[in-house]
């Protein structure tokens, strides 16, 4: 696919001599398509079995490229729309390129500059600590919030260094774009990573102002330290995170999944609160046996805590393909109402497995 595309990018330069640099853009096309059966149980309801399109990774269709400028320096650009694979409808609801969406240069010694739509600090971190890599009913994102839209900023400017010694870091500013308000509905990240040998290390910090044109409100701070160590036979995950502020950690799924007499409202579901997250893969050859903890500190009067229990296989077809299958336990405790959501939705009840297959290419 790659050859063909430079080859017709050659083409085209050809046949119009007003767009030369068309024949050194190196183009991809690129995506994942992951779909299966998921079971969920607890909710109000009543069990449902559904085939889910993106439990363990949301599926999408993607583009990417680079051009050489030359001196180290290149431009770049990718988009990539999400893509529900049960029933083709677009992700991200509806958004036609809503998983990423961004264009900037790079340079080998001095990093990279994008503007677009892009993955916050704090969320890639998450996603780092992670053994089921954000995806299926073990999502850490369960209860460990993903600051912004989804993780993502919109309007956002990133830094991204280079490594250094094993020392990288980024930095994103999403603007609000709300006339006569510098501040409002504007988000600020950063993250600073360490890498050497088998131990990695990630610190995160995530700011967005609630405040809107009518409304004033306290931001919400999200701060997470990461670790993970790769022993060889099994790779230990760690994560804990510090969340301030209104909407700093909020619900997957606030419509009342559980029937409690008490709704939540909109100030029921902002709270301060800790996470603290536990996990563990290990590779066995094509198989892969992966394990997590992750518990949420109400720091509130009425102390809603959480504990979510995933256990997973995944087993490895090829270099792309892969099955797998997850089962996940919520353990709500004081009225919490948590649910067991996965890559493509926010999961109706507090207990879940899942079984799929998954396709990159």
């Amino acid at each position: 696919m790659k050859k063909t595309l430079a080859t017709a990018a050659a083409l085209a330069a050809f046949a119009n001599p007003a767009h030369p640099a068309w024949a050194q853009t190196n183009v991809a096309i690129y995506g994942v398509v992951d779909a299966g059966l998921s079971f969920e149980a607890g909710n109000k309801d009543g069990a449902i079995t559904k085939v889910t399109g993106g439990a363990a990774s949301g599926s999408r269709l993607g583009f990417r490229g680079t051009e050489d400028l030359g001196g180290g320096t290149t431009a770049m650009f990718l988009l990539e729309s999400g893509i529900q694979a049960d029933t083709g409808v677009s992700g991200q609801g509806g958004v036609l390129f809503g998983r990423q969406a961004f264009v900037g240069l790079g340079n080998k010694d001095l990093g990279s500059v994008t503007f677009g739509r892009q993955y916050a600090p704090h969320y890639l971190v998450a996603v780092f600590a992670d053994p089921f890599v954000s995806g299926t009913a073990a999502d850490e994102k369960n209860l460990i919030n993903a600051v912004s839209n989804g993780g993502r900023m919109d309007n956002s400017v990133k830094y991204a260094s280079p490594v250094w010694n094993g020392v990288s870091g980024e930095l994103a500013y999403a603007a609000g774009e709300i006339a006569g308000d510098q501040t409002a509905n504007r988000s600020l990240g950063f993250s600073l990573g360490y890498d050497r040998g088998p131990l990695a290390v990630r610190l995160a910090l995530h700011d967005h102002s609630n405040d809107t044109a009518t409304l004033r409100l306290a931001s919400a701070r999200n701060a997470l330290l990461a670790a993970t160590y790769d022993f060889k036979v099994a790779k230990l995950y760690l994560a804990y995170g510090v969340n301030k502020g209104p909407l700093s950690s909020t619900l997957r799924n606030a419509n009342n999944p559980y029937g409690y007499a008490v709704t939540l409202t909109s100030a029921g579901i902002t709270r301060d609160s800790t996470d603290a997250l536990v996990g563990l893969s290990v590779p066995i050859g094509a198989h892969t046996l992966l394990a997590s903890w992750i518990h949420k500190d109400d720091k509130e009067a009425r102390h809603q805590d959480a504990d979510q229990v995933g256990l997973g296989y995944r087993y490895n077809l090829s270099r792309r393909t892969d099955l797998y299958t997850i089962y996940a336990r919520m353990l709500n405790k004081r009225g919490a109402s948590y649910t067991l959501g996965n890559a493509a939705d926010g999961g109706s009840g507090d207990r879940a497995i899942n079984l799929g297959i998954r396709h990159r290419f």
